[in-house]
């Protein structure tokens, strides 16, 4: 017997132990509990009563979530599903390296939708940039123990980056730019599914540079100062999948320092004049909590890469379509189309389902169609790009 499977054979033999030990407790929340008058046992209030008496009553409730998850991280180095645990207390997403039921129908139907909002906004002489965010893990890789992406998903940044420059819209290649400036100061935090400012800062000069080749906005009219606002501890979103605290707190990961940054506008623009004395270039950015959350600066940084204002219609937690299909159809696009619209789109959700049923089923088709049209080929069509393979 493998020194692994006495390990399990123990980790079983604990779990029944601690489930008896914790059930036998648990009873005496109900020493002096009563429903009631007259409530029944087919009565479905008195099954809900008792629940939540359980619930709140529960006395070691908090202590087996955090000894298990204790077991769980410790013994086998797993923490609850969500997250992949790396070395040198790094964590990462496992949507970065988990297979997806009909993930190859997803990418096909995604990249149609993509094609569509690009005819769609050309059709009102808008131009789109594609900001393609890369996974955490493509650049550190390093940090990676034993678990790895699946096929699909390791060439996917490639993939999707190429299937866009070959329809037709612009995508500055944001991991090359990231991974130029890897060895200057962290990208993407350690505890955290997100990028730093300073990554966050690379991304938008990134951008700011496709904008300035293809001449898609008059910049420089106005300018924007960036101030470090201070450091702070900062305990990253992946630290949820690992219950550990109170009680075993001290075998967290470290909490990430993160150096907030605050753009604002200066005084004056270049040559004394005052600012907003010409006409501001308009630009909307849509994205997730890559650009909404205003820990990561995207939006101030983008507003100083570009020297042009910018209206943000970021949402978080609402994957990359959604807040493009509700711009689309928001006041603010009808009553004042921008130039230009940067999107803002993690590769990782590119293989995954999105739920349309909010928008009307006849827009969202003449949206997938508008993608065959036009000079370019149909981006929802692209076959000639591996979808396997490091790339």
């Amino acid at each position: 017997m493998t020194v692994l499977s006495s390990l399990r054979i123990i980790y079983v033999g604990l779990f029944l132990v601690l489930l008896a030990v914790l059930g036998i407790w648990s009873q005496r929340a109900f020493l002096d509990f009563s429903v009631p008058h007259g409530t029944t046992f087919m009565d479905g209030k008195w099954v809900r009563a008792v629940e939540t008496r359980y619930d709140e009553d529960f006395p070691l409730k908090r202590l087996g979530i955090n000894l298990w998850a204790a077991v769980d991280y410790v013994l086998f180095e797993e923490g609850r599903p969500g997250v992949v645990i790396g070395r040198d207390d790094w964590l990462f997403s496992d949507e970065e390296f988990e297979p997806l039921l009909g993930a190859e129908k997803n990418i096909g139907d995604n990249l149609c939708l993509i094609g569509g909002v690009q005819r769609f906004l050309s059709g009102y002489g808008i131009r789109l940039i594609l900001a393609i965010v890369p996974s955490k893990f493509r650049l550190y890789r390093e940090h990676l123990k034993e678990r790895k992406p699946v096929r699909l998903r390791a060439g996917l940044y490639r993939r999707f980056h190429l299937a866009a420059n070959a329809n037709g819209i612009a995508a500055p290649d944001l991991l090359a730019s990231l991974a130029r400036e890897k060895n200057n100061a962290a990208l993407f935090l350690r505890t955290d599914t997100h990028w730093t400012p300073f990554g966050a800062q690379i991304a938008a000069e990134s951008i700011a540079h496709t904008v300035r080749r293809y001449g898609l906005l008059n910049t420089g009219q106005q300018r924007f100062v960036t101030d470090t606002v201070g450091a702070e501890r900062y305990r990253g979103d992946l630290l949820r999948f690992l219950p550990l605290d109170p009680l075993f707190a001290e075998w967290l990961p470290p909490p990430d320092e993160l150096h907030k940054r605050s753009t604002r506008a200066a005084d004056e623009v270049s040559g004394g004049e005052a600012l907003f004395a010409d006409v501001l270039l308009p630009v909307a950015l849509v994205g997730t909590s890559y650009s909404a959350n205003p820990n990561w600066n995207f939006a101030g940084a983008l507003r100083q890469a570009l020297g042009a204002d910018l209206a943000s219609h970021a949402e978080d937690g609402q994957g990359a379509l959604l807040p493009m299909l509700r711009f689309l159809q928001s006041n603010e696009f009808k009553n004042a189309p921008p130039e230009l619209v940067i999107w803002e789109f993690p590769e990782r959700y590119l293989p995954a389902p999105v739920d349309s049923s909010q928008f009307d089923a006849q827009w969202l088709e003449r949206l997938g169609a508008a993608a065959t049209a036009g000079e370019h080929r149909a981006i929802c069509a692209i076959n000639a790009v591996s979808p396997y393979g490091e790339m």
